[in-house]
């Protein structure tokens, strides 16, 4: 193991710790092959490291200690942690962490969102969408938190170092992968209509591959302020040229740094699936939105096609399903006028009031 990878899976494991809940908690690492049991052997030793004792159950049940009476994973003074199929029925979990693997036939998109993982029903090729935390070990030697339910993400500091571990080893690659793409966003920002001579904010701009298009659409005279999270890909969008049609700013989508009504318009293209709260999301981009103002979301694909790329179906509570965005939006302060959810593009329209 590299001593970035040492580093990486230090990170890792310090974020799941601040996730979980304090006090005794009985957790389960699920997912397939042999990774979920290397993520549970090394989240117990280091929560025994950071003083918060961990027991580590072994990965049959019938290899409990029959002296040992009742339910293992009754809460005691202790974090109890399992992995493994054979605990997948039959007890209850405070917490259950998904791994996703290269094996996996259900993984793979980031966007999924549990809602908990109390439930002893939720395993299998459903597992992820169940589950309170989402771990991508995809590469065992670079492990990244991908999702968390909201009842826990408001806890620690997990989403800022994970995204950026997430994006920045992609960084480099991401236009040779993605870079044709170009002409869907300059569709889309057409398609929305900004205002000419305004004030556009990208959020979550990765590269920048829809800077060109947000400038050609405000003009000269116009304002275009790019915003990333992420470092390398800021940096990979000034290396492309693009930081010439815009500002670009180191910031976290969840707190920009932008007075309240000062945009025109908010471009946010497959940001939402990547945030911890959608709705939370959602009101900080509405707060920096003048009355009247556009928030467009895009993406260069559709769910149903994004969905199949990654070997998963589409459920009907995912951020940009129909009705949750519908009532996302309107509780942030958007009414959503316009939803397109084609094969070939994800396009919503939404007008601040």
């Amino acid at each position: 193991m590299t001593s970035a990878s040492r580093t990486r899976w230090s990170e890792l494991l310090t974020g799941i710790a601040g996730l979980l809940p304090d006090g005794p908690a009985c957790v389960l690492v699920d997912g397939h092959g042999r990774q979920p049991g290397l993520l549970a052997d090394r989240l117990a030793d280091a929560l025994n490291a950071r003083g918060r004792p961990c027991l580590r159950l072994p990965g049959v049940i019938a290899d409990w200690n029959t002296a040992e009476s009742g339910n293992p994973c009754l809460p005691t003074t202790t974090i109890r942690l399992a992995s493994g199929p054979d605990w997948r029925q039959g007890q209850r979990w405070d917490v259950l962490i998904w791994v996703r693997t290269a094996s996996a036939g259900n993984g793979g998109h980031p966007g999924i969102v549990g809602n908990g993982g109390n439930s002893a029903n939720g395993f299998g090729p459903d597992g992820e969408r169940t589950a309170g935390i989402v771990v991508d070990m995809h590469d065992p030697d670079w492990p990244v938190i991908r999702r968390v339910a909201a009842a826990l993400a408001r806890q620690g500091p997990w989403y800022l170092t994970e995204t950026r571990a997430f994006f920045a080893v992609r960084a480099a690659t991401w236009d040779s992968k993605f870079g044709d793409d170009m002409p869907s966003y300059a569709a889309a920002v057409a398609r929305a209509g900004i205002r000419r001579d305004g004030a556009v904010v990208d959020v979550g701009c990765g590269t920048g591959r829809a800077l060109p298009a947000l400038r050609q659409a405000v003009g000269p005279r116009g304002t275009v302020i790019a915003i990333d999270v992420t470092p390398e890909m800021l940096f990979e969008a000034r290396a492309a040229g693009r930081g010439a049609h815009a500002a670009l700013v180191l910031a976290d989508a969840r707190r920009l740094p932008l007075a309240d009504h000062s945009a025109d318009a908010v471009f946010a293209a497959g940001l939402v699936t990547h945030l911890p709260d959608a709705q939370a999301g959602l009101s900080e981009l509405a707060r920096i939105a003048r009355p009247g103002g556009l928030l467009v979301l895009f993406h260069p694909s559709g769910r149903a096609a994004l969905a199949a790329r990654h070997g998963r179906a589409l459920t009907p509570d995912e951020p940009l399903a129909a009705g949750p965005l519908r009532r996302s939006t309107q509780a942030a302060g958007w009414d959503l006028t316009t939803y397109d959810d084609a094969a070939d593009r994800f396009f919503a329209l939404a007008i601040r009031r």
